[in-house]
């Protein structure tokens, strides 16, 4: 207990400001009630508003962030006052800390009362209704403060907490709508821009790339911000949000039916109008369900993006698309067959337009977004898995429709308030799938009374839309395909074979196809761009020759209409691809070290000594583990010192044959980390292994990150102590990979030629932003053996086609603008 108070009166000391904040809160929450907030008149003069701010209580701005309106919100406030706070002062400090959170505060109120008093003074709806709300906000305050802090975090942690910030405080602006939602957004912004005035302008960044990874976290959780944005409206205690009005769907205050329409129009309506319109449609548990559900089928999605599938970003696309459609057919945006006037606008109700065109263009931005971003997303359910949910989704409309249209048709007399014809129940039939608060501006002509029709009427829509969400999960966690997750089986099962080479454990990675050689075992992986197909190495699952498996590869791709290229492939193969008429270039150098010989003395090894001895010095030490077995804060770090090493480039990260984050989550990959005395991980480096007979005789070097301050020689370290596990545990080799593009080796021919001048011509473009040429230098410090790599191919005609793949291959996410720079040869 000493120890852990010790620990704990040493972290207080160093956020005097955020424990003193806290003490505040609490005491003045505690003083004045901490269940219901401050009591009249302590409330009005406490909180702010235009009301109190005209009255002069100047305070109000300082005041209303240190009180709480009722017991949830204050346990919030503590908690995010503790973690956001807290995190705010150990990044920039204490007294940037407090001004942060006065000034942010402050001028975010201030903005947003004087936005009330113009548009309360103009007549706007927002602006009349929420004149007189009394503000007590903690989070204002908050948010502005961890929005300044975020100008001092590293690259990963200040894309995050400047893009989650900003999209949570919107959702709460759209869906919410009270003016401390106001002030909070204004406060964010505002703390954006005192966080570049607050950190030193030799640090200043702005933004930077994101890997692959990153994207993923963000456009996932940006996907599962906005699908709980409704939720937010159901919650709140206004309806004063844009976007809100699905919160009406949980009211039991339904007006009569059929009395709302000929009075109200989309663009001529009030806020009354829009509410009745929406509860027309309310009558129990089922329309409930059907707006809520698509909500969760972006749920299910957001799941998918975050592990990288392609299927998850088509599946987020088709669900806002479906949602700004029907807001712009059902809100009047564009015409609609059955309206029997056109909509008319009223400039004095111009507001519920803008609403109403919100709805419609939030999903519809958000579509766009995806489908921009798509290549982060590498993922691909097997194509049998995709027809087999899209097949399930159509029949079960389909099924569910023909169930609707037979029994309300064989109840047509005695089933509804009127008797009812096949083309009303057809006319009908949409409604019946679509969220109840899509269908404000239609009529209702008929209910059903009758128990059976009353049942199918109002729940055939939750049942779509649960098929729907069931069956998406297992196609994105890969399950839903039984060739898919036999196929990555059968290649796991073949690497654990032998016979490839160092790069072949690659085959794994999201992105690549396989073939089998139905004669004799063996497994190539490959990938199409365009009409190439570029393979991973050459052939595993059964040791040399690969002359036939080979030669039937390369028969499968001319079937399909493809030009096979044998990418990386050992220079020893050389002689085969000659015998059959193809060209080969040496496209890299593979460095490799016999574990079994590795000493460090002598002259040549004089800087790899001293880095080892600098990291002792430091108190550095080794780890050889995997990344699943790491704690959350290591993984954490490990995501940082990535996006860290991203952000630093000026061209995307790159793939194919480069493994990136993800790649380390395979429990076959072994990692090596620099960790400190204090847990701080200052370097890592990951193996993949290369087996024989089920056991590991190699591993190969893939992903290598350091932090921007880490020592110097933390690479040498780390790659020296790997070299003394692997003598340790009678590996045969470790290879350090080969650089792409980087070689030292003739390509056998007295000219070059046009691909080795195209490939010289990227290397050269490439080498100021990812330095190939300098990592093969890099690892030459290792004495190691020189492998030639080779790319073998049957037609130089096809060379621009070849090398467009590989930079396509290499680069997926290459801008026009990043291919033209790399055209005039600049980084």
């Amino acid at each position: 207990m000493t120890t852990f108070r010790r620990h704990l009166l040493r972290i207080l000391s160093k956020q005097p400001f955020t424990l003193a904040l806290t003490a505040t809160i609490l005491i003045l929450a505690l003083a004045t009630g901490p269940v219901h907030g401050p009591r009249r008149p302590f409330h009005v003069w406490l909180g702010t508003g235009p009301g109190p701010l005209t009255d002069g209580h100047w305070w109000s701005t300082i005041t209303s962030v240190l009180f709480t309106d009722n017991l949830s919100e204050l346990i919030l406030a503590l908690v995010l006052t503790i973690a956001l706070v807290g995190a705010a002062e150990r990044l920039m400090g204490t007294w940037r800390t407090a001004v942060a959170y006065v000034v942010t505060s402050t001028v975010g109120i201030l903005l947003g009362v004087g936005l009330q008093l113009v548009a309360s003074g103009t007549g706007e709806m927002w602006g009349r209704s929420v004149r007189n709300m009394i503000v007590l906000d903690v989070f204002t305050a908050v948010g502005g403060t961890i929005m300044a802090a975020s100008a001092f975090a590293g690259a990963l942690w200040r894309r995050r907490i400047r893009v989650l910030t900003v999209l949570v405080a919107l959702v709460l602006v759209l869906y919410s709508g009270l003016p401390g939602d106001l002030y909070r957004l204004f406060a964010i912004l505002i703390g954006l821009a005192l966080g570049v005035l607050l950190r030193p302008p030799a640090t200043l960044a702005g933004w930077v790339r994101s890997s692959h990874h990153e994207v993923r976290v963000l456009l996932a959780s940006a996907v599962a911000i906005t699908a709980i944005g409704p939720v937010v409206g159901l919650m709140a205690q206004s309806r004063s949000g844009l976007l809100s009005p699905i919160k009406l769907l949980f009211t039991n205050e339904v007006p009569e039916r059929g009395a709302v329409l000929a009075r109200c129009q989309a663009f001529s309506v009030t806020r009354q109008c829009v509410q009745d319109l929406t509860l027309e449609r309310i009558n129990g548990l089922g329309p409930i369900l059907v707006s809520v559900l698509p909500l969760l089928v972006l749920l299910v999605a957001a799941y998918g993006l975050l592990r990288g599938a392609r299927f998850a970003v088509w599946l987020a696309v088709t669900v806002n698309l479906l949602l700004a459609v029907l807001s712009a057919l059902y809100f009047g945006l564009l015409p609609l067959a059955g309206l029997t006037s056109a909509p008319r606008f009223s400039a004095h109700y111009w507001e519920v337009s803008v609403d109403l065109t919100l709805s419609a263009m939030l999903p519809l931005v958000f579509a766009v977004v995806l489908i921009v971003l798509r290549k982060h997303f590498p993922v691909r359910a097997a194509a049998r898995a995709v027809r087999r949910y899209v097949l399930t989704v159509l029949v079960s409309g389909i099924v569910l429709a023909l169930v609707y249209l037979g029994v309300s048709y064989a109840f047509r007399e005695t089933g509804f308030t009127r008797i009812v014809g096949l083309s009303d129940l057809l006319g009908d039939l949409l409604e019946r799938f679509v969220p109840a608060n899509f269908l404000r501006r239609e009529t209702i002509s008929f209910l059903p009374t009758a128990p059976l029709v009353t049942i199918v009427y109002h729940n055939v829509g939750t049942v779509f839309w649960l098929v729907a969400i069931v069956a998406a999960v297992p196609v994105m966690r890969g399950g839903a395909s039984w060739s898919g997750a036999t196929e990555a089986a059968r290649v796991r099962s073949l690497l654990q074979r032998g016979g490839g080479d160092a790069i072949s454990f690659m085959a794994t990675w999201p992105g690549n196809d396989y073939w089998f050689d139905a004669v004799d075992g063996r497994a190539i992986a490959y990938r199409v761009v365009g009409r190439i197909a570029l393979t991973l190495g050459g052939p595993f699952g059964a040791p040399p020759p690969h002359d036939r498996s080979i030669g039937r590869f390369a028969r499968f791709c001319d079937d399909n209409g493809w030009v096979p290229v044998f990418y990386s492939v050992d220079a020893e193969l050389r002689p085969l691809f000659e015998g059959l008429g193809w060209s080969t270039t040496v496209v890299a150098e593979e460095t490799v070290i016999r574990p079994q010989q590795w000493a460090t003395t002598g002259k040549k090894w004089q800087d790899v000594r001293t880095s080892i001895n600098r990291a002792e010095r430091a108190g550095i030490r080794a780890e050889w583990t995997t990344f699943v077995a790491l704690p959350l804060v290591a993984t954490a770090q490990l995501a940082d010192i990535s996006e860290a090493w991203v952000a630093d480039k000026d061209l995307p990260e790159m793939g194919f044959t480069l493994g990136g984050l993800d790649e380390l989550h395979d429990p076959a990959v072994q990692l090596m980390i620099a960790v400190d005395g204090h847990g701080r991980i200052e370097g890592v480096t990951s193996w993949l292994p290369t087996y024989r007979d089920g056991a590991v005789i190699g591993w190969t070097l893939d992903f290598m990150r350091r932090r921007p301050d880490s020592i110097n020689g933390v690479m040498e370290f780390l790659i020296a102590e790997s070299a003394t596990r692997m003598r340790d545990d009678g590996i045969e080799f470790m290879s350090l990979s080969a650089a792409p593009l980087a070689h030292t080796a003739a390509a056998g021919e007295s000219e070059p030629s046009s691909l080795d001048r195209l490939l010289g011509f990227l290397s050269a473009s490439l080498e100021p932003v990812y330095g190939f040429r300098s990592l093969l230098n890099f690892k030459r410090k290792f004495q190691p053996e020189l492998h030639p790599l080779i790319m073998a191919y049957p037609d130089p005609v096809q060379l621009p086609a070849i090398g467009i793949a590989l930079v396509r291959a290499y680069l997926p996410q290459l801008s026009v603008r990043q291919a033209a720079r790399l055209a005039r040869g600049r980084s």
